[in-house]
């Protein structure tokens, strides 16, 4: 039977409100990752099956992974999941209201939509901009990727060129891949002593492409990098975008939410002027994963570059004033992503995401200066929550350090060097928890 009564809803809700409440509780003392194995598990048997059974052995699947949801996961960008998203995630799949158009739940878009304003409006961008949520930053690449295309050249153009750095992230150039783009139009623009896009240098490049009759229409900002959460000088890129009629787009996938601090607005000082911001509240507003977001200065260019129509479609209202998200987006079917992200920021307030985002900072900050007081540890460039360091074996002390149980942290290469990285941003993570890591760095290192 698959529509059950409603004493045995109650009690399926009772069991998996008990299994989550057990879980949250005891993330504090879970080990930060547990080796897991590959096995498949038996097919679904003709026979229902116990639900405290099947819960049993999702939870012994759940455990055997790196613990992405624990204060002690430092690794790559943490997904925060709150609770309320939680909630939101449940209302959203029990109501499964269809929000590709909006004539078919107006009033769910409309929520939607308020959220995609204000986010608008704390970016600084003008009448007219919009945007939509996404399962995150790569979806929303590809979008602006294919609108920068559409807008600036017109059509395909296998001439077109984009302008990125050695740390602008991967899915630029998967974007590029799939919207057309053969590896070599997308230039690699030098960075500085800082690690941040040489301006000048992008310049030269851009008049030398032109001169050898290539097209530029793309230049890309990092807000954040992957590697150590820098920050390229946004303002001057756009003022060099401008210049060169180039499309600006912004990967504000990790650094995004920052914008929402008076710190963090200043660090991404130009972002206003970006023609796309592609950003994911699934890091750093501590949202589940596949959670993005595309934000452009024009909505009627994103939906010029997305919009189609079908027969079938027919009897829907397209008049109602409201975006048709279908419009903006690869999606015609897509879930209905603004309740997560509407019912956290009423329900906590946003005073409390602007006060967890710098609470973050300020726990990189204080691990940075404890670490440069290490002897043997050498702290590199990096900004917003991401924190960058070497030791004399640091292979060794990363294995050390994960094998611990205690916390789980990534590397990178910087220079050709093998580098520790640690990401302050799980919103369970706080002072106590970055005290005991340095402690840590401190004892395998001397």
């Amino acid at each position: 039977m698959l529509q059950p009564d409603r004493e045995t809803r109650a009690e399926w809700t009772k069991t998996v409100t008990a299994f989550v409440e057990d879980f949250i509780e005891g993330l504090e003392a879970a080990p930060a990752s547990s080796p897991g194995t590959a096995l498949l598990p038996p097919p679904p048997a003709e026979t229902p099956g116990e639900l405290a059974d099947l819960l049993a052995r999702f939870g012994d699947a759940a455990s055997q992974a790196v613990e992405t949801a624990g204060p002690r996961y430092l690794a790559y960008f943490p997904a925060g999941g709150l609770y309320s998203s939680v909630l939101a995630e449940f209302l959203a799949q029990a109501t499964n209201r269809y929000t590709g158009v909006a004539s078919t739940a107006p009033a769910l878009v409309a929520l939607e939509h308020s959220v995609i304003r204000w986010l608008c409006a704390e970016f600084g961008l003008p009448a007219g901009s919009g945007g939509i949520f996404t399962t995150g930053a790569s979806l929303a690449t590809l979008s602006a990727v294919h609108t920068a295309r559409q807008d600036r050249l017109g059509a395909h153009d296998p001439n077109g060129t984009i302008y990125v750095t050695p740390h602008t992230h991967h899915c630029v150039a998967k974007a590029a891949h799939i919207t057309g783009f053969p590896p070599e139009r997308i230039r690699v623009v030098p960075t500085d002593a800082a690690l941040r896009m040489d301006v000048a240098r992008a310049q030269a490049m851009i008049a030398e492409d032109r001169a050898n009759g290539l097209h530029p229409f793309l230049i890309i900002g990092t807000a954040g990098a992957t590697s150590t959460g820098i920050v390229d000088p946004l303002d001057d890129v756009a003022a060099l975008a401008e210049r060169e009629s180039l499309w600006f787009h912004v990967d504000g996938a990790y650094g995004g939410a920052f914008q929402l601090t008076e710190r963090g607005r200043a660090i991404l000082t130009g972002i206003d002027r970006a023609d796309s911001i592609a950003w994911d509240p699934h890091k750093s507003l501590f949202l589940p994963y596949g959670t993005g977001v595309l934000l452009v200065r024009s909505e009627a260019k994103l939906r010029a570059a997305h919009v189609a129509d079908g027969d079938y479609l027919q009897d829907l209202d397209h008049g109602t004033g409201l975006p048709d998200y279908a419009d903006l987006g690869p999606e015609l079917t897509r879930e209905f992503r603004g309740l997560r992200v509407w019912l956290p920021l009423h329900l906590h307030g946003v005073a409390a995401f602007r006060e967890a985002i710098d609470e973050k900072h300020d726990l990189a900050d204080h691990l940075r200066a404890e670490l440069k007081k290490i002897d043997g540890v050498e702290v590199l460039p990096s900004d917003l929550t991401v924190v960058v360091f070497r030791s004399a074996d640091s292979e060794q002390l990363l294995k050390r350090l994960n094998e611990s149980g205690r916390f789980f942290l990534s590397s990178t290469r910087l220079g050709g060097r093998f580098t520790l990285r640690i990401c302050v941003l799980s919103h369970r993570t706080h002072r106590e928890h970055v005290d005991e890591v340095i402690e840590l760095v401190r004892r395998w290192t001397a």
